[in-house]
């Protein structure tokens, strides 16, 4: 008996192993391809939380959902926020290496220094990074790095049409500008701040700080100096936002931001985009990174889709900005 049952088993085993290989072969057809089979793990890092980053990683996810990831069935995700420590950011990218998770999103500029220090084999997509030339990610906007490509938060033209309301449209001289000089792609905005007012009669002061505790203390330092506040895609300054806004209320100092959810929070106008929607073309990048239909090398950086100019009109009223009615073709208003 136990002889025939040894016979029988190597036939047996050897077409249960066949059936195991076909399927598997069938339900991934290759890395995680969004179908039933393999369950693929994104690392997600964040430097810090505020709403502009949060919103970048929701239409990440709802573009890989888009594109059949669906959370709990084939894409698990490690979400990390570093709470703004440098040393915490490299402690997670260094995790996420050790762990070898299938893909990285790395959801600001720094987040995605460090994930590129962490691992040149790792498939990694940023998206909130404004500079990622300068920021050493990629090699220019027309050519992705070996394993990682993303999204960029700032428009070409977005600085530019700031700069140029200021100058044509308020009564202004001087613009206050708050931003951490640690962060690389706050110092890249303040540089492109400063050439694009090269031709106006703007000048600037500034205060930088390091975390977001010195941001309401930095804005009362340029009250009565400041005539607008400039605030751009800062992660420190974002975060605390409201510290600023409530200066410029008591001040009278209407803020302009570099990115629109800021408007919500308080500030008067912003030139952007909706940091959703870049995340949202970052997850598709994901999306083709993960199905084996692209490396990151053959997807370039790409710029945020649309720019509009939005108005607070509930801020303005609180910062003293009297509304214009040629204002009414050039934006769109919120309360």
């Amino acid at each position: 008996m136990k002889k025939a049952v040894k016979r029988l088993a190597v036939p047996v085993l050897a077409g249960m192993l066949a059936l195991t290989g076909c399927g598997k072969e069938e339900a991934t057809g290759g890395k995680g391809d969004g179908k039933e089979g393999k369950t693929v793990t994104v690392g997600v890092t964040q430097i810090i939380e505020h709403p502009s980053l949060d919103a970048a990683f929701s239409g990440f996810k709802k573009a890989l959902e888009d594109n059949g990831f669906k959370e709990g069935k084939n894409v698990k995700y490690d979400v990390q926020n570093a709470q703004g420590d440098q040393s915490n950011n490299q402690t997670i990218a260094n995790n996420f290496a050790a762990e070898g998770v299938d893909l990285i999103f790395a959801n600001s500029t720094p987040s995605a220094q460090s994930a590129l220090n962490a691992t040149k084999d790792i498939p990694i997509v940023f998206t909130s990074v404004t500079d990622p030339v300068g920021a050493g990610l990629v090699p220019s906007m027309d050519q992705a790095g070996e394993n990682i490509t993303g999204t960029t938060d700032s428009h070409p033209d977005a600085i530019r049409k700031t700069i140029q309301f200021i100058d044509e449209q308020m009564d202004a001289k001087t613009v206050g500008l708050i931003y951490n000089a640690g962060e690389q792609n706050s110092v890249a905005q303040i540089k492109k701040v400063k050439e694009a007012a090269k031709n106006t009669d703007l000048k600037f002061v500034e205060a930088s700080v390091s975390t977001t505790a010195e941001v309401k203390q930095a804005a009362e330092s340029l009250a009565g100096k400041a005539d607008v506040f400039y605030i751009v895609t800062d992660n420190t300054v974002v975060s605390a936002i409201e510290s600023v806004v409530s200066v410029a209320n008591e001040h009278k100092i209407p803020v302009l931001a570099g990115e629109l959810d800021s408007l919500k929070r308080g500030c008067f106008a912003a030139y952007g985009f909706d940091y959703y929607d870049i995340g949202y073309q970052a997850g598709k990048m994901a999306a083709a990174i993960l199905k084996g239909e692209k490396k990151p090398s053959e997807l370039k950086p790409e710029y945020p889709d649309k720019l509009k100019l939005v108005i607070n009109k509930t801020a303005a009223e609180k910062q003293g900005v009297k509304l214009k009615p040629e204002w009414d073709k050039m934006a769109e208003y919120i309360e």
